[in-house]
């Protein structure tokens, strides 16, 4: 390419060139039959470790069909199930440190928040529309499931910023899907997060469809990562239904952020295998050969095949792990069902952290709001008036 000099007449080379150049790893550890990479899995997850979370899986899907069963038979109002999502949760809520990061969830993300202490009967009471299940019981270190498209990722980079502020070796995960990356407070929050630096490590779960709309029609980007590039901070594509690897590269995040190294992009590749929620009909716009695909690669069988092949499950574990499943869900179902009625009182008394205002403490004990269902006596007075 050639330019010319405003005023005298000389022309010179102007060479084009690179202004940026970047790639989009993809990792994947373990494969849909259950075959490992053993270079890539060192120093990720003891067998041990994927036995213990397996069984979380295996627990955690018995409570999501259950959970469905109680929306259909009425005892609950909608239910968005997690079932295919779960590796993805596990493997990167299992890289955070219990008691000391923090996580921001979307609404799949059970399996993460129980492993950090979020009793499972919370989330049951938040789909039966009881406040009491967003109270979220102190030492967890999580918020209320967002339902909301997007917002939660605003306040990840907010408490990501404090913890940088405080200095604190503290971190922040949070969840959203694919979705969540065409609204705008996911890119508010990512480029929040990209120039102040905040310890945040942002999960997108790509279960491939927005509510109805398929992924390659929300978005023209070959990769959700790659949308990471454009604030400058590292993502990567990994296989969402496989642990090592979910795991692996939430480590690397959270050890990067740890150090001062700020944020990261996490794309996990899964599938939403059941409707979005109880309201939905995904097949009226899924095709079912595309569901029986994901099927094969369900983080519950993937990782069954691989402890088998290990000698660490067989069919009698199987049993009696599913046996305990049953028990174990039928005691939250009843802590959900069986917590004593809320308070009138309780929408005043959770309103304000400190004291209540005089204004407030007189509409919650007179439960009126105008003045003379407050104070009845002023009758007598408005009487008096009427007659002179």
């Amino acid at each position: 390419m050639t330019g010319r000099g405003a005023h005298s007449g000389i022309y010179w080379d102007m060479p084009r060139k690179t202004a940026y150049e970047a790639k989009i790893e993809y990792l994947q550890i373990l494969d849909e039959h259950g075959n490992l990479d053993k270079t890539l899995a060192k120093d990720t997850l003891t067998d041990e470790e994927v036995l213990s979370l397996f069984e979380s899986m295996v627990i955690y899907r018995h409570l999501d069909e259950v959970a469905f069963k109680l929306q259909r038979s009425g005892r609950m109002g909608t239910y968005p199930q997690n079932k295919g999502q779960e590796a993805a949760a596990l493997g990167t809520a299992f890289a955070a440190k219990k008691g000391v990061d923090f996580l921001v969830p979307c609404y799949r993300e059970n399996a993460a928040l129980f492993l950090h202490g979020l009793p499972p009967h919370y989330i049951l009471l938040h789909w039966m529309g009881d406040e009491r299940g967003n109270q979220i019981p102190q030492g967890v270190n999580c918020t209320p499931l967002s339902i909301p498209i997007g917002t939660q990722m605003l306040h990840a980079a907010g408490i990501a910023w404090a913890y940088k502020i405080r200095k604190e070796p503290r971190c922040v995960l949070t969840y959203f899907g694919d979705g969540a990356t065409s609204e705008g407070d996911f890119h508010e929050a990512m480029n929040f997060a990209s120039t102040q630096q905040a310890p945040c490590v942002f999960i997108c779960q790509n279960n491939q469809w927005a509510i109805s709309v398929p992924r390659e029609i929300q978005m023209n980007s070959e990769t959700v990562a790659q949308k990471a590039i454009a604030y400058g901070m590292p993502g990567i594509q990994v296989d969402g239904n496989d642990l090592f690897a979910v795991y692996k590269a939430s480590r690397e995040a959270l050890d990067r952020a740890r150090a001062g190294g700020g944020p990261s992009f996490i794309e996990g590749v899964t599938y939403r295998l059941a409707d979005h929620t109880t309201a939905d009909d995904a097949k009226r716009y899924r095709d079912p050969k595309e569901v029986e695909a994901w099927i094969g690669k369900d983080p519950v069988i993937r990782h069954r095949k691989y402890l088998e092949s290990k000698g660490l499950w067989n069919a009698e574990k199987q049993a009696a792990t599913d046996e305990r499943a049953k028990k174990i869900v039928s005691e939250i179902v009843k802590a959900a069902e069986g917590i004593e009625k809320p308070l009138v009182t309780d929408i005043f008394n959770y309103t304000f952290a400190g004291e209540l205002p005089a204004e407030l403490k007189r509409q919650r004990d007179t439960m009126q709001t105008h003045s003379l269902g407050q104070d009845p006596s002023q009758v007598g007075l408005q009487q008096g008036a009427a007659m002179h």
